[in-house]
Protein backbone atom coordinates (compact mmCIF):
# COMPACT_ATOMS: atom_id res chain seq x y z
CA UNK A 1 0.00 0.00 0.00
CA UNK A 2 1.63 3.37 -0.82
CA UNK A 3 1.68 6.05 1.36
CA UNK A 4 -0.25 9.30 0.89
CA UNK A 5 0.16 12.47 1.46
CA UNK A 6 -1.92 13.33 4.26
CA UNK A 7 -4.76 10.82 5.62
CA UNK A 8 -8.22 12.15 6.60
CA UNK A 9 -7.35 11.31 10.27
CA UNK A 10 -4.72 13.46 10.33
CA UNK A 11 -7.02 16.45 9.66
CA UNK A 12 -9.41 15.29 12.36
CA UNK A 13 -11.79 13.93 9.84
CA UNK A 14 -14.05 11.14 10.36
CA UNK A 15 -15.49 8.89 7.01
CA UNK A 16 -18.84 8.53 6.89
CA UNK A 17 -19.16 4.33 7.80
CA UNK A 18 -20.14 5.11 11.69
CA UNK A 19 -22.52 8.37 11.17
CA UNK A 20 -24.72 6.33 8.45
CA UNK A 21 -25.56 3.22 10.32
CA UNK A 22 -27.03 5.28 13.21
CA UNK A 23 -28.67 7.38 10.95
CA UNK A 24 -29.91 4.54 9.34
CA UNK A 25 -31.36 2.91 12.99
CA UNK A 26 -32.29 6.60 14.31
CA UNK A 27 -34.66 7.56 11.28
CA UNK A 28 -32.80 10.39 10.14
CA UNK A 29 -30.16 11.55 7.19
CA UNK A 30 -26.60 13.24 7.54
CA UNK A 31 -26.95 17.04 5.93
CA UNK A 32 -24.76 17.04 2.90
CA UNK A 33 -23.57 20.90 2.06
CA UNK A 34 -21.92 21.52 -1.11
CA UNK A 35 -19.40 24.63 -0.27
CA UNK A 36 -16.92 26.90 -2.50
CA UNK A 37 -16.01 29.25 0.12
CA UNK A 38 -15.27 30.42 3.63
CA UNK A 39 -18.80 32.29 4.43
CA UNK A 40 -20.63 29.38 2.92
CA UNK A 41 -18.10 27.07 5.24
CA UNK A 42 -18.74 29.40 8.35
CA UNK A 43 -22.39 28.88 8.06
CA UNK A 44 -22.34 25.00 7.85
CA UNK A 45 -20.43 24.14 10.57
CA UNK A 46 -22.32 27.21 12.64
CA UNK A 47 -25.59 26.10 11.86
CA UNK A 48 -24.35 22.15 12.63
CA UNK A 49 -22.64 23.22 16.12
CA UNK A 50 -25.41 24.85 16.83
CA UNK A 51 -27.80 21.81 16.34
CA UNK A 52 -25.43 19.71 17.47
CA UNK A 53 -25.74 17.80 13.71
CA UNK A 54 -22.54 15.81 12.10
CA UNK A 55 -21.98 16.91 8.49
CA UNK A 56 -20.63 15.69 5.48
CA UNK A 57 -18.84 18.77 3.91
CA UNK A 58 -18.93 18.14 -0.30
CA UNK A 59 -16.55 19.35 -2.77
CA UNK A 60 -17.64 19.16 -6.21
CA UNK A 61 -14.86 18.92 -9.06
CA UNK A 62 -15.33 22.15 -10.39
CA UNK A 63 -15.66 23.68 -6.32
CA UNK A 64 -12.17 21.92 -5.54
CA UNK A 65 -10.62 23.51 -8.90
CA UNK A 66 -12.11 27.21 -7.80
CA UNK A 67 -11.51 26.84 -3.80
CA UNK A 68 -7.81 25.02 -4.71
CA UNK A 69 -7.14 21.62 -3.86
CA UNK A 70 -4.04 22.86 -1.00
CA UNK A 71 -6.31 25.43 0.56
CA UNK A 72 -9.23 23.27 1.15
CA UNK A 73 -7.07 20.31 2.66
CA UNK A 74 -6.94 23.26 5.40
CA UNK A 75 -10.29 24.77 5.54
CA UNK A 76 -11.34 21.40 6.12
CA UNK A 77 -9.07 21.22 9.46
CA UNK A 78 -10.22 24.54 10.09
CA UNK A 79 -14.13 23.25 10.13
CA UNK A 80 -13.14 20.72 12.87
CA UNK A 81 -11.22 23.29 14.84
CA UNK A 82 -14.28 26.21 14.49
CA UNK A 83 -16.66 23.43 15.71
CA UNK A 84 -14.72 22.97 18.66
CA UNK A 85 -14.38 26.38 19.50
CA UNK A 86 -17.65 27.30 19.03
CA UNK A 87 -18.45 24.60 22.16
CA UNK A 88 -20.09 21.57 20.14
CA UNK A 89 -17.41 19.08 18.60
CA UNK A 90 -19.25 17.64 15.45
CA UNK A 91 -18.52 15.01 13.47
CA UNK A 92 -16.92 16.18 9.87
CA UNK A 93 -16.58 13.96 7.21
CA UNK A 94 -15.02 16.03 3.64
CA UNK A 95 -16.24 14.43 1.04
CA UNK A 96 -16.06 14.23 -3.40
CA UNK A 97 -19.29 14.93 -4.86
CA UNK A 98 -19.61 13.34 -8.34
CA UNK A 99 -16.61 12.23 -8.93
CA UNK A 100 -16.15 11.40 -12.73
CA UNK A 101 -12.93 9.34 -12.97
CA UNK A 102 -10.77 6.90 -10.53
CA UNK A 103 -7.95 9.31 -10.98
CA UNK A 104 -9.88 12.52 -9.65
CA UNK A 105 -11.28 9.77 -6.35
CA UNK A 106 -7.59 9.10 -6.70
CA UNK A 107 -6.32 12.53 -5.77
CA UNK A 108 -8.84 13.20 -3.27
CA UNK A 109 -8.14 10.04 -0.99
CA UNK A 110 -4.53 11.34 -1.00
CA UNK A 111 -5.19 14.91 -0.75
CA UNK A 112 -7.08 14.41 2.96
CA UNK A 113 -10.74 13.22 1.44
CA UNK A 114 -12.42 11.06 3.94
CA UNK A 115 -14.87 10.03 2.11
CA UNK A 116 -15.73 10.50 -2.13
CA UNK A 117 -18.43 9.68 -4.67
CA UNK A 118 -17.82 7.87 -7.98
CA UNK A 119 -20.38 8.41 -10.13
CA UNK A 120 -20.40 5.93 -13.36
CA UNK A 121 -24.70 6.57 -13.66
CA UNK A 122 -23.94 7.43 -16.98
CA UNK A 123 -22.07 4.28 -17.77
CA UNK A 124 -23.62 0.92 -19.39
CA UNK A 125 -24.61 -1.09 -16.15
CA UNK A 126 -21.07 -3.17 -16.20
CA UNK A 127 -18.99 -0.24 -16.82
CA UNK A 128 -20.60 1.74 -13.88
CA UNK A 129 -20.12 -1.91 -11.70
CA UNK A 130 -16.07 -1.89 -12.76
CA UNK A 131 -15.61 1.75 -12.36
CA UNK A 132 -16.99 2.03 -8.76
CA UNK A 133 -15.37 -1.73 -7.97
CA UNK A 134 -11.74 -0.04 -8.58
CA UNK A 135 -12.21 3.11 -6.38
CA UNK A 136 -14.01 0.98 -3.68
CA UNK A 137 -10.75 -1.16 -3.51
CA UNK A 138 -8.62 1.70 -3.57
CA UNK A 139 -10.52 3.74 -1.42
CA UNK A 140 -10.58 1.16 1.84
CA UNK A 141 -7.27 0.63 1.77
CA UNK A 142 -7.13 4.21 3.16
CA UNK A 143 -10.63 3.62 5.24
CA UNK A 144 -12.48 5.88 2.82
CA UNK A 145 -15.71 5.53 2.17
CA UNK A 146 -17.37 5.16 -1.19
CA UNK A 147 -20.31 6.49 -2.77
CA UNK A 148 -21.94 4.96 -5.92
CA UNK A 149 -24.87 5.82 -8.11
CA UNK A 150 -27.81 4.00 -10.21
CA UNK A 151 -30.05 6.12 -12.10
CA UNK A 152 -29.68 9.06 -13.65
CA UNK A 153 -31.26 12.67 -12.13
CA UNK A 154 -32.58 15.08 -14.56
CA UNK A 155 -31.03 19.05 -13.99
CA UNK A 156 -28.28 20.67 -14.29
CA UNK A 157 -25.86 21.77 -11.27
CA UNK A 158 -22.29 22.19 -11.64
CA UNK A 159 -20.12 19.54 -14.39
CA UNK A 160 -23.41 16.92 -13.93
CA UNK A 161 -25.97 17.77 -16.28
CA UNK A 162 -28.89 15.18 -17.88
CA UNK A 163 -32.11 16.04 -19.38
CA UNK A 164 -34.44 13.30 -18.11
CA UNK A 165 -34.74 10.98 -15.56
CA UNK A 166 -33.80 7.49 -15.49
CA UNK A 167 -35.48 5.94 -12.24
CA UNK A 168 -32.72 3.49 -9.74
CA UNK A 169 -34.18 0.02 -11.06
CA UNK A 170 -34.78 -1.79 -7.50
CA UNK A 171 -34.16 -5.04 -9.20
CA UNK A 172 -30.37 -4.09 -10.10
CA UNK A 173 -29.67 -2.81 -6.28
CA UNK A 174 -28.00 -6.25 -4.78
CA UNK A 175 -26.17 -7.06 -7.79
CA UNK A 176 -24.97 -3.73 -7.48
CA UNK A 177 -23.60 -3.25 -4.20
CA UNK A 178 -22.57 -6.98 -3.91
CA UNK A 179 -19.90 -6.60 -6.93
CA UNK A 180 -18.70 -3.11 -6.18
CA UNK A 181 -18.36 -3.03 -2.53
CA UNK A 182 -19.80 0.43 -1.73
CA UNK A 183 -20.42 1.98 1.80
CA UNK A 184 -23.73 4.04 0.07
CA UNK A 185 -26.07 4.12 -3.04
CA UNK A 186 -27.30 7.40 -4.72
CA UNK A 187 -30.48 6.51 -6.23
CA UNK A 188 -32.87 8.32 -8.33
CA UNK A 189 -36.20 8.76 -7.16
CA UNK A 190 -37.84 12.26 -8.95
CA UNK A 191 -35.19 14.58 -6.98
CA UNK A 192 -33.24 16.74 -9.60
CA UNK A 193 -29.98 19.08 -9.84
CA UNK A 194 -30.20 22.60 -9.78
CA UNK A 195 -33.40 25.33 -8.99
CA UNK A 196 -35.77 24.88 -11.77
CA UNK A 197 -36.42 21.02 -11.14
CA UNK A 198 -40.48 21.04 -11.99
CA UNK A 199 -42.53 23.17 -14.14
CA UNK A 200 -45.61 25.16 -12.62
CA UNK A 201 -48.69 23.74 -12.38
CA UNK A 202 -47.02 20.23 -11.57
CA UNK A 203 -47.55 18.61 -8.07
CA UNK A 204 -43.56 16.95 -7.76
CA UNK A 205 -43.50 13.70 -5.79
CA UNK A 206 -40.71 11.63 -5.42
CA UNK A 207 -41.26 7.73 -5.66
CA UNK A 208 -41.29 6.32 -2.38
CA UNK A 209 -42.79 3.46 -3.92
CA UNK A 210 -39.71 3.15 -5.08
CA UNK A 211 -37.35 4.00 -2.51
CA UNK A 212 -39.12 1.43 -0.20
CA UNK A 213 -38.95 -1.09 -2.76
CA UNK A 214 -35.14 -0.52 -2.47
CA UNK A 215 -35.03 -0.57 1.08
CA UNK A 216 -36.74 -4.49 1.21
CA UNK A 217 -34.01 -5.64 -0.79
CA UNK A 218 -30.71 -4.30 0.88
CA UNK A 219 -31.80 -3.19 4.38
CA UNK A 220 -30.36 -1.36 6.73
CA UNK A 221 -28.33 -0.46 3.85
CA UNK A 222 -27.41 3.30 3.58
CA UNK A 223 -29.46 5.18 0.56
CA UNK A 224 -28.27 8.77 -0.52
CA UNK A 225 -30.12 11.13 -1.84
CA UNK A 226 -29.34 14.10 -4.59
CA UNK A 227 -30.69 17.00 -5.97
CA UNK A 228 -32.99 17.45 -3.07
CA UNK A 229 -33.25 21.18 -2.54
CA UNK A 230 -36.65 22.44 -1.85
CA UNK A 231 -36.56 26.00 -3.58
CA UNK A 232 -37.76 28.21 -0.99
CA UNK A 233 -40.45 30.58 -3.00
CA UNK A 234 -39.77 33.56 -0.56
CA UNK A 235 -35.97 33.52 -1.77
CA UNK A 236 -36.79 33.00 -5.12
CA UNK A 237 -39.25 36.26 -4.43
CA UNK A 238 -36.84 38.18 -2.52
CA UNK A 239 -33.90 37.35 -5.44
CA UNK A 240 -37.02 38.50 -8.04
CA UNK A 241 -37.32 41.88 -6.46
CA UNK A 242 -34.30 43.14 -5.86
CA UNK A 243 -33.24 43.01 -9.60
CA UNK A 244 -32.82 38.63 -10.23
CA UNK A 245 -34.38 36.56 -12.71
CA UNK A 246 -35.37 33.34 -11.52
CA UNK A 247 -38.38 31.75 -13.45
CA UNK A 248 -39.92 29.17 -12.55
CA UNK A 249 -37.66 27.59 -10.00
CA UNK A 250 -39.71 24.86 -8.21
CA UNK A 251 -38.47 22.34 -5.76
CA UNK A 252 -39.13 19.47 -3.59
CA UNK A 253 -41.47 19.77 -0.78
CA UNK A 254 -39.30 19.06 2.58
CA UNK A 255 -42.41 17.19 4.20
CA UNK A 256 -41.70 14.09 1.35
CA UNK A 257 -37.64 14.87 2.19
CA UNK A 258 -38.39 14.35 5.74
CA UNK A 259 -40.18 10.92 5.25
CA UNK A 260 -37.72 9.86 3.23
CA UNK A 261 -35.27 10.51 6.04
CA UNK A 262 -36.95 8.30 8.02
CA UNK A 263 -37.14 5.54 6.59
CA UNK A 264 -33.74 3.99 4.87
CA UNK A 265 -32.17 7.63 3.50
CA UNK A 266 -29.30 8.77 5.49
CA UNK A 267 -27.62 11.79 3.28
CA UNK A 268 -29.35 13.95 1.63
CA UNK A 269 -27.59 16.47 -0.46
CA UNK A 270 -28.33 20.12 -0.59
CA UNK A 271 -27.02 22.93 -2.63
CA UNK A 272 -29.14 25.23 -4.58
CA UNK A 273 -31.48 26.37 -1.50
CA UNK A 274 -28.07 27.33 0.28
CA UNK A 275 -27.45 29.72 -2.94
CA UNK A 276 -30.67 31.04 -3.10
CA UNK A 277 -30.25 31.99 0.41
CA UNK A 278 -26.65 33.39 -0.17
CA UNK A 279 -27.95 35.23 -3.48
CA UNK A 280 -30.77 36.56 -2.05
CA UNK A 281 -29.14 38.22 0.74
CA UNK A 282 -26.13 39.71 -1.45
CA UNK A 283 -28.74 41.28 -4.04
CA UNK A 284 -30.64 42.73 -1.09
CA UNK A 285 -27.78 44.69 -0.03
CA UNK A 286 -26.54 45.45 -3.72
CA UNK A 287 -30.46 46.70 -4.52
CA UNK A 288 -30.98 48.90 -1.19
CA UNK A 289 -27.07 49.70 -0.58
CA UNK A 290 -25.83 50.34 -3.74
CA UNK A 291 -23.17 52.51 -2.59
CA UNK A 292 -21.72 49.53 -0.09
CA UNK A 293 -18.65 48.37 -1.87
CA UNK A 294 -17.13 46.10 1.48
CA UNK A 295 -17.18 42.38 0.94
CA UNK A 296 -18.20 41.63 4.65
CA UNK A 297 -21.33 43.62 3.85
CA UNK A 298 -22.90 41.71 1.67
CA UNK A 299 -21.11 38.30 2.19
CA UNK A 300 -22.02 38.59 6.06
CA UNK A 301 -25.41 38.34 5.54
CA UNK A 302 -25.30 36.32 3.18
CA UNK A 303 -23.75 33.98 5.62
CA UNK A 304 -26.10 34.80 8.32
CA UNK A 305 -28.95 33.75 5.38
CA UNK A 306 -27.52 30.58 4.82
CA UNK A 307 -26.98 29.58 8.45
CA UNK A 308 -30.67 30.09 9.25
CA UNK A 309 -31.47 27.87 6.39
CA UNK A 310 -29.70 24.85 7.57
CA UNK A 311 -30.56 25.14 10.69
CA UNK A 312 -33.94 24.82 9.69
CA UNK A 313 -33.09 22.39 7.35
CA UNK A 314 -31.21 20.17 10.40
CA UNK A 315 -34.29 20.47 13.02
CA UNK A 316 -37.38 20.37 10.41
CA UNK A 317 -35.89 17.80 7.28
CA UNK A 318 -33.23 15.87 8.49
CA UNK A 319 -33.97 15.48 11.63
CA UNK A 320 -29.84 14.80 13.01
CA UNK A 321 -29.95 17.90 15.66
CA UNK A 322 -28.81 16.49 18.95
CA UNK A 323 -26.66 12.98 16.64
CA UNK A 324 -23.23 14.96 17.17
Amino acid sequence: MEKISVSYKELGLVNSRELFAKAVKGGYAIPAYNFNNLEQLQAIIMACAETASPVILQVSKGARSYANETLLKHLARGAVEFAAELGTPVPVVLHLDHGDTFELCKECIESGFSSVMIDGSHLPYEENVALTRKVVEYAHQYDVTVEGELGVLAGIEDEVSAAHHTYTQPEEVEDFVAKTGVDSLAISIGTSHGAFKFKPGEDPKIRLDILAEIEQRIPGFPIVLHGASSVPQELVQTINEHGGKLKDAIGISEDQLRLAAKSAVCKINIDSDGRLAMTAAVRKVFDEKPEEFDPRKYLGPARDSLKKLYVHKILNVLGSNGKA
